[in-house]
């Protein structure tokens, strides 16, 4: 089973890969043999993770994109064929999510919403597809929401966009089978990251989502590793369309006293 799980040889792009939740998956991704690509808008951090994963033994590339953008995208994905050649595996972790009545929502905030979650994500697969194709076992994996499914109030535009995102996945899953390229998602629960430790220790937002979580903690972002990695594997080589919820039993739960 381990080799299977082995990335060895394979380059991993990860877009939203410098920090948080991404940053952990583009180093666990390189800690399972990957050469990772990790890129977002600031280039202090894309070169920050570009050494750790460097220091880890694997080939990596300091590069920034900016999704919004379809010329930057393209640009990206030129600069890692022209440096590895090759690539299996693309990780959009790239988001972004304001807090505000649904009665207050611009049309501007909601068309941004969709662009950077669930458009950007568009961008990019379709800027990869040809060399995740040419592989014959190209990866994508979508980072979704627990939003893709339930309502947290006052995030109706990130909600839509993170639905949005996983429809995607699945239509992408259908049309791209028969390339060799499997098209899953994984939705993170409630993680502590630096942007939002404040919010879950300090307001009362912060101690429902406690409440509604069995297990009675926060994840860490290192627990999103292991699904990647199965995600972007040759185990999970019969696995397209699927979302792997990873959320210590928030979905599953009704009652928790």
């Amino acid at each position: 089973m381990g080799s299977t799980l082995d990335l060895s040889g394979r380059v991993a792009v990860v877009i939203g890969g410098t920090s948080g939740l991404g940053r952990a998956i583009a180093i666990g991704l390189a800690e399972a043999g990957a050469d990772v690509v990790a890129t977002g808008r600031r280039e202090e951090l894309a070169a920050s993770a570009s050494r750790e994963i460097e220091a880890l033994g694997r080939r990596s590339l300091t590069a920034t994109v900016d999704v919004l953008e379809r010329h930057s995208v393209d640009s990206l994905r030129d600069r890692v064929l022209e440096r590895f050649g090759h690539m299996e595996i693309l990780v959009y972790a790239a988001g972004a999510v304001a807090r505000r009545p649904s009665l207050d929502v611009t049309e501007a905030e909601w068309a941004a919403a969709l662009d950077v979650n669930a458009t950007g994500a568009l961008r990019a697969c379709q800027s990869f597809y040809d060399a995740l194709a040419a592989s014959r076992q190209g990866r994508v994996i979508h980072i979704a929401s627990l939003n893709s499914f339930v309502s947290l109030t006052q995030v109706a535009a990130y909600a839509a966009a993170k639905s949005a995102l996983l429809s995607l996945t699945r239509s992408l899953a259908v049309e791209w089978a028969a390339s060799g390229v499997n098209v899953n998602a994984i939705a993170p629960g409630v993680f502590r990251t630096d942007l939002n430790s404040k919010l879950l220790d300090e307001t009362e937002r912060g101690r429902e989502l406690l409440m509604r979580t069995p297990m009675r903690r926060f994840g860490c972002p290192e627990e999103l590793v292991g699904a990647a990695v199965l995600l972007a594997s040759d185990a999970a080589s019969f696995i397209t369309g699927q979302c792997l919820v990873v959320d210590g039993g928030f979905l599953a739960s009704g009652v928790n006293t």
